[in-house]
């Protein structure tokens, strides 16, 4: 009988394994990132240790693609762990199933899965979870490598090839991580907005049918707003090209120009204020407090606190 590769035992524990994410993109441009992520994991002496960094940036930049890449580049298996608020230490660890015989099966999550076969697991959203989860993967990250399964009742070693990192959005963090945490998820690599040659090889990557004038009129947009410090990524720019290809195939009868489902597409994407760049980083720079709101007329001739001022005729 051949034995399940997707089963492990464990200190007498069975654990069935989580199944590797299978579709893996090409990284596009910014081959230093690559470079830094790869280094993080090579092992340079028999007493080293693999780095767990954190990849961080804006939502929909590629983090997770950088990290996929970097996991076929080194011919490992990737496994992919979803965090959110609601993470539980089972969830990162071992979760116990009941089976249709009435017994406790025990599931091991992504993570633990490539702990054991020597993958690479990329916690994505890290930032999502609360210190209770992170603080069971303390000795993950240091020294020690290893987690303790306290549903299971065992202590998962990590393989010698088991590499990590954690990616983290700018803006979606529901937690503060820990100190203790962050000390061990180094360093980080920033991951940029692509220029726009990198830009357009990546739209025309994943949409090759999309057409010379419809990929740049995104890329052009994308680019501006990547000017005015606003968070649109390649994958905005993705969902704009798809809606707009869709809404001109519709209805060959009565069809659509191609300006016109572009812009169309990005109001719906993006939202109305996505029409206009510049007032929209304008409202952004005024509620962040880097620019100071319009004068009005009153401002021209009184101070703030001047009694004679229009506002505060009232008072």
């Amino acid at each position: 009988m051949h034995e399940d590769p997707r089963t492990a035992e464990i200190d007498g524990v069975s654990l069935h394994l989580s199944r590797p994410a299978e579709a893996v993109r090409e990284w596009i441009g910014q081959r230093e990132a690559l470079d830094q992520l790869q280094a993080c994991w090579l092992v340079v002496a028999e007493e080293d240790l693999p780095l767990s960094p954190r990849i961080t940036g804006p939502p929909g930049i590629g983090k997770t693609t950088l990290a996929s890449a970097a996991a076929r580049e080194r011919g490992q298996e990737l496994y992919i762990f979803q965090a959110t608020a609601d993470t539980r230490p089972e969830d990162l660890l071992v979760t116990p199933v009941l089976a249709e015989s009435g017994r406790i099966a025990y599931h091991a999550s992504p993570l633990v899965t490539a702990m054991i076969r020597g993958g690479i697991c990329v916690i994505d959203e890290g930032n999502r979870m609360s210190e209770k989860s992170w603080a069971s993967l303390a000795p993950l990250l240091d020294h020690r490598r290893y987690v303790e399964s306290i549903v299971a009742g065992t202590t998962v070693p990590a393989h010698p090839e088991f590499r990590c990192c954690v990616t983290m959005n700018d803006d979606a963090s529901t937690y503060e991580v820990p100190d203790y945490i962050l000390s061990r998820l180094q360093p980080t690599l920033p991951i940029e907005f692509p220029d726009r040659d990198d830009e357009l090889a990546i739209l025309n990557y994943h949409l090759p049918f999309a057409g010379e004038e419809m990929l740049a009129m995104t890329v052009e947009f994308l680019q501006e707003a990547h000017g005015l410090d606003l968070d649109y990524s390649p994958r905005d720019g993705i969902h704009i090209l798809q809606y707009a290809l869709k809404r001109l195939a519709q209805d060959p009868a009565h069809p659509l120009g191609r300006d016109e489902a572009w812009r169309e597409s990005l109001e719906k994407v993006l939202g109305e204020e996505a029409l206009d760049l510049n007032a929209l980083a304008r409202r952004r720079r005024q509620a962040l407090g880097d620019e100071p709101p319009p004068m009005n007329f009153g401002d021209i001739f009184f101070g703030d606190d001047s009694p004679l001022h229009p506002d505060r005729g009232d008072s």
